[in-house]
């Protein structure tokens, strides 16, 4: 279970951007997830609420924007959504393709402070 080692890392980052601005209380964390990032969305929220224990995060929120996978078709010449994340093609053409445009993502993007 890694999920428990990236919530210690996002709320690291977290209070450390908190602690930037004056020690701000912050109220939720946003973050960006796909799912090629190999992170268990459900075993994250856990592991957040568990870490922020005894934190300056304590009582905030996790809340996940879940990123859809998807893939540029070099055939059709446009991005689209795969049928599976095992299945990397195009739903048009069915032309396989490596370049993936979207879906790793494990980004923190923002902080709601508390006023």
């Amino acid at each position: 279970m890694h999920e428990l080692s990236i919530a210690l890392s996002i709320i690291e980052g977290a209070s450390s951007e908190a602690s930037r601005h004056g020690d701000v209380k912050v109220s939720a964390v946003h973050l960006k997830l796909g799912p090629l990032s190999g992170v268990v969305k459900d075993a994250l929220l856990f592991s957040f609420e568990l870490a922020c224990e005894e934190t300056a995060l304590e009582g905030s929120r996790l809340v996940i924007e879940e990123v859809p996978v998807l893939v540029f078709c070099p055939n059709c010449k446009m991005e689209r959504t795969p049928p599976s994340i095992q299945q990397m093609c195009c739903p048009v053409c069915g032309e396989w393709t490596p370049q993936v445009v979207q879906g790793h993502e494990l980004e923190l993007v923002a902080l709601e402070i508390c006023e």
